[in-house]
């Protein structure tokens, strides 16, 4: 049986965590995702699943203290926002080459620099393009609901485990500080150490008499060994893009003009394309979920059929660029933004298709 509560989306990925089975959680405090830290503490977990809840000294220690516990075959997570993502990066790079499932959650904020604590989707080119060094990816998913924050804490580590690579929750202060009804899935047991060595028998959970020992590293000092690993890994980001791109589309079925947006943006823009169809104008919305995957395929599809595609965005123009590569020229694509955390209206977004797509 669900059970039904009203809170911060914030607060949805701590009570989510508990509820999956969560490890342990690593993090630091950082405006404006401090609550998932504070509801973790409220709760205790540590107290009734024996999950680990720990403040790290910094954003470094964090994410390298998911390296260790994903090595050993935990569920594990971090949150934090735009600038403490940025101190994860190395670590990040090194989760994803050494293969290690884990979740991190980037509740984004204005920037450049420190920048301010208001809202932004300008870490899109961060999340999706690797913001680390090397050929890497993340799992990305981008929730629009406090609902799609508490669900996609499970999701995550599924698609995680299932292809053994850090996946990535990106919300934005919108999004985290907002609160809405959320219905929770009964509590799951952490896995026991049992289930832990049979679901993921390339953890370090050391030798035994009936198990080898596993080595876990990303460090391949000669080039040809390097170069095996990444193709190795390009053959995984390339399954993830073929089988696990998840889309919705709002109005779609005869429209004439396409509005792309994620997150909080697309929020704004559902209600765009209804102020849109309410002049006549035939306006749909494609929302990717998972940002990578990116829907190349699917917004390709409507570039036949549709007179010009609006990328609403909180940022300067970032997933215009995929859009535009997706359309490869096809159509008339347009980017309409506002940056360092200023939030558009809907009417400002119908304006904008009015503008720079039917009359530009």
């Amino acid at each position: 049986m669900r059970e039904l509560k009203l809170m911060k989306g914030n607060e949805a990925i701590a009570e989510a965590a508990v509820r999956y089975g969560v490890d342990g959680y690593f993090g630091y405090p950082i405006t404006p995702q401090s609550e998932v830290m504070e509801t973790l503490m409220a709760m205790r977990p540590w107290e009734t699943t024996g999950m680990v809840v720990l403040q790290a000294e910094s954003e470094v220690a964090s994410i390298n203290m998911l390296y260790g516990g994903a090595g050993a075959g935990k569920r594990v997570m971090t949150s934090s926002s735009s600038p403490g993502i940025s101190l994860m990066q190395e670590g990040i790079s090194y989760i994803a080459g050494a293969e290690l499932p884990c979740v991190i959650v980037n509740v984004v904020r204005g920037g450049p620099g420190l920048g301010t604590i208001q809202p932004s989707q300008s870490d899109y080119f961060q999340s999706v393009k690797g913001g680390g060094h090397g050929d890497y990816k993340l799992i990305v998913l981008a929730p629009s609901s406090v609902q799609e924050m508490a669900d996609f804490v499970g999701l995550a580590f599924e698609l995680a485990f299932k292809y053994r690579n850090p996946a990535m929750i990106l919300s934005d202060g919108v999004i985290g500080q907002m609160m809405e009804k959320v219905e929770f899935d009964e509590y799951k047991p952490r896995w026991t150490d049992e289930e832990v060595v049979k679901n993921n028998p390339w953890g370090t959970m050391g030798k035994t008499p009936d198990r080898e020992r596993n080595i876990i590293t990303s460090l391949h000092l000669q080039a040809h060994e390097q170069e095996a690993q990444n193709i190795k890994l390009q053959a995984k980001y390339k399954e993830i893009q073929e089988k696990e791109v998840r889309y919705e589309e709002f109005m779609c079925e005869d429209a004439e003009y396409l509005m792309v947006a994620f997150g909080s943006a697309a929020r704004i823009a559902k209600k765009s394309v209804e102020m849109a169809r309410a002049k006549g104008i035939k306006a749909g919305l494609l929302r990717p979920i998972t940002l990578f995957p990116f829907p190349f395929k699917e917004i390709d599809a409507f570039s036949d059929r549709v007179k010009g595609i609006l990328v609403p965005e909180l940022n300067a123009g970032q997933m215009v660029e995929d859009v535009k590569l997706a359309v490869n020229g096809k159509v008339k694509v347009e980017h309409y933004g506002r940056m360092g955390g200023m939030i558009f209206s809907p009417d400002e977004v119908e304006n904008a298709l009015e503008e720079l797509i039917i009359g530009g």
